[in-house]
C-alpha cells in the first residue's frame, strides 16, 4: 500500500512522543501490506474497527491514540484522515473525516 503522508505522523509524533515507534511501526507494516479488503486489514490488526466509505480505524499505543484512514483498495493507496487522542476521536465523526 502507498500511505500518504507519513508527515502527519510525523508532526503528530512531534507532540505525542509516546507513540512514536508505534506509528514508525504502523506506517512500515502498511506500506508493506497488500490489502485488498477490510477483512485483509482485520487479519492483521483484530481490534481495528471498519467504518463506512473504507474507513479504517486503528488503536495506537493500548487505544490512548486513533488513527484513521482511507483506503482504496484497487489503487492500493491508503490516506491517513486523522490521528488523534482518544479524547479528541470521540468529538469527530470518523465517517465523515
Amino acid at each position: 500500500m502507498r500511505v500518504i503522508a507519513k508527515k502527519i505522523l510525523r508532526n503528530f509524533w512531534g507532540h505525542h512522543a509516546d507513540c512514536e515507534q508505534q506509528l514508525k511501526a504502523w506506517f512500515q507494516e502498511a506500506s508493506n501490506s497488500e490489502w485488498n479488503s477490510p477483512n485483509d486489514i482485520k487479519k492483521e490488526y483484530p481490534s481495528a474497527s471498519i467504518t463506512a466509505d473504507n474507513r479504517m480505524v486503528f488503536n495506537i499505543k493500548g487505544n490512548n491514540y486513533r488513527l484513521i484512514v482511507k483506503i482504496h483498495y484497487g489503487y492500493k493507496m491508503a490516506w491517513i484522515r486523522f490521528i488523534g487522542t482518544h479524547a479528541e476521536y470521540d468529538k469527530i465523526d470518523a465517517t465523515t473525516i
